[in-house]
């Protein structure tokens, strides 16, 4: 069982997958051993019946300060970009598919580590358990990490992105660029966030469809 305990977040997560007990278990959560250096857990915030769950990969340096998901340059990117889309933030549910911040430390700087594919799948209880609670109509999956997390590890986003599916968690699912890619693509910003802005709309048109239709 110990080694279960390191490779599994199941153990902590609340048998009623209500999004109170689960925000409140979470920081209990030693799932992996990423809580070990993370300043605190950074779990999913917005709408308990928001129609559209926007999944990221991990928090990032301000999210893991502050506490709250999508706060930082990407998270204001996105923002920016619903809101050139239509696309409502406040009627969005925001989360990660890792619920701590992976860094590699450089000086007074902490940067960005990609989780594993263990840390992912340790934490995938909780993304899980915040999807069934929700029951959202539409998942958008923001990068590979979370494309991969829900769809499996051969999604490519080159190749699929866009495209929308069916998934057991929500009537369809889609995957994007996540924004923080655009923030590391300078030289191709205007058109990357062109790209971006029109998937975000794409979106906003398959959402309204599927309320149609339900």
């Amino acid at each position: 069982m110990a080694r279960d305990l390191k490779t599994t977040a199941a153990p902590w997560v609340p048998e009623a997958h209500k999004l109170p007990l689960l925000r409140e278990a979470a920081p209990s959560c030693r799932g992996c051993d990423l809580y070990q250096h993370a300043t605190q857990v950074v779990f999913g915030e917005g709408p308990s019946d928001a129609k559209v769950v926007m999944v990221g990969e991990q928090p990032g340096d301000e999210e893991d300060r502050k506490g709250h998901p999508f706060v930082g340059p990407a998270g204001r990117l996105l923002s920016r970009a619903m809101h050139d889309a239509s696309l409502d933030r406040e009627k969005v549910y925001v989360t990660n598919a890792v619920k701590h911040f992976k860094f590699l430390e450089r000086g007074k700087r902490r940067i960005h580590a990609k989780p594993s594919g263990m840390e992912i799948s340790a934490c995938k209880p909780w993304l899980e358990a915040e999807l069934d609670a929700i029951e959202p109509e539409l998942i958008v999956c923001l990068g590979a990490t979370a494309a991969q997390s829900l769809m499996g590890g051969t999604f490519r986003i080159t190749a699929q992105r866009g495209k929308f599916f069916p998934h057991p968690w929500a009537k369809q699912i889609v995957a994007t660029i996540h924004p923080s890619a655009i923030l590391r693509m300078p030289e191709r910003y205007d058109e990357e966030y062109a790209l971006f802005v029109k998937d975000l709309e794409l979106i906003a048109a398959h959402l309204r469809e599927l309320e149609r239709a339900s």
